[in-house]
């Protein structure tokens, strides 16, 4: 069955990986991925495996997480990678890196609300004094050559509008609310990378994810996709939280590590981009979507909510810049990437 998800996976990078010839510029370089044992550097970890797998590129990993023995136990056929090196540590507290580093891809941090919500002083210490602590340590590596900073969409604020968001967009923000300790960290970190590029000459470029679906994405998390999916895997209801007209884009899994690793190699210095999907769903479309693949007929329930500040009727970025400059395109529909999700769950089996 590990065979099987592991082939999902290994195929979805070799379909994203369009220009693999590019990355020869990493042969023989030290990668650091902070959040390395979460979502995001899982999926870097497996391109960087694939990339090493079917070129002659030789590239070293350096994971650094809080958990890396859960890591080894989810993902043992990366763990035992002998290109992955693995420094357990709280980003809030680095202090010291291993001096071959060339590139780091800072994606240290929880994007749920939950934790954030619960514990809003660690979230705000995780993401300025985290992004403080590394961009001290980067300071002082000799042949640092580029660092991307995984920032988030939520500093665009409240989308007032039905456009699409670009990298210049500045929405409505209420700093006083608790609850967008998130965002407002997530403010401030990108501050710093300003800061640090500019005073001490960092090659700094800033990403801003926005929604993303695929393996590795714990289902239990409180987004509409997740638990959607979550829901038909289970047999159904599933359950709309509102009237499902918010809409909102997803970027496959697999899509989305290709174009982090192109931002290492040919992102701009001093820019940001945009990271995600810019084709909108609905939320009842995407119900629909996801029950249509269902091999059990369900039902699906709506259920109306109070909104709260941040739910916003669309959210969806404008990918212009980062298509241009990056050379990146979604491989995977939708549909597709709700096909893959699902199977690589079923196989999984730890839904619950």
């Amino acid at each position: 069955m590990s065979l099987a998800k592991n082939k999902i996976v290994f195929e979805d990078c070799r379909a994203s990986c369009v220009e693999i010839e590019s990355f020869s510029i990493l042969d023989n370089q030290s990668i650091l991925i902070t959040g390395g044992t979460g979502f995001i550097g899982k999926w870097l970890a497996e391109m960087i495996s694939f990339i090493n797998s079917v070129s002659d590129v030789n590239i070293k990993l350096y994971l650094l997480g809080r958990d890396i023995t859960k890591f080894k136990e989810e993902v043992p056929h990366l763990a035992e990678k002998n290109f992955i090196n693995f420094i357990e540590q709280d980003i809030r507290y680095v202090h010291d890196l291993p001096s071959d580093i060339n590139y780091i891809i800072h994606a240290a941090g929880s994007p749920d609300n939950r934790e954030h919500v619960s514990d809003p002083l660690k979230t705000i210490e995780t993401f300025y004094k985290g992004t403080q602590s590394l961009l001290d340590v980067a300071s002082r590596i000799q042949n640092l050559k580029k660092i991307i900073h995984l920032s988030s969409h939520q500093v665009y604020g409240r989308n007032e509008t039905e456009e699409l968001i670009s990298e210049n967009y500045f929405g409505s923000f209420e700093a006083l609310n608790v609850a967008n300790c998130y965002a407002e960290s997530k403010r401030i970190a990108e501050t710093l990378c300003s800061y640090y590029k500019n005073n001490l000459r960092l090659p700094i470029v800033i990403l801003r994810p926005f929604a993303f679906i695929g393996p590795y994405q714990d289902i239990e998390k409180p987004w509409a996709i997740n638990s959607f999916i979550r829901d038909a895997i289970l047999g159904g209801p599933i359950r709309i939280l509102g009237n499902g007209l918010t809409e909102r884009s997803y970027l496959y899994a697999s899509d989305m590590a290709y174009s982090i690793l192109r931002s290492l190699i040919v992102g701009k210095v001093g820019e940001i981009y945009n990271l995600g999907s810019n084709k909108p769903i609905s939320l009842n479309e995407l119900a629909f979507k996801i029950q249509g693949q269902s091999t059990v007929k369900m039902e699906i329930l709506s259920k109306s909510s109070k909104e709260n500040y941040l739910s916003i009727s669309k959210l969806v970025p404008d990918t212009d810049k980062i298509t241009k400059d990056l050379n990146v395109r979604e491989i995977f529909t939708i549909d597709e990437a709700i096909n893959r999700t699902i199977l690589w769950n079923q196989l999984n089996k730890k839904v619950k």
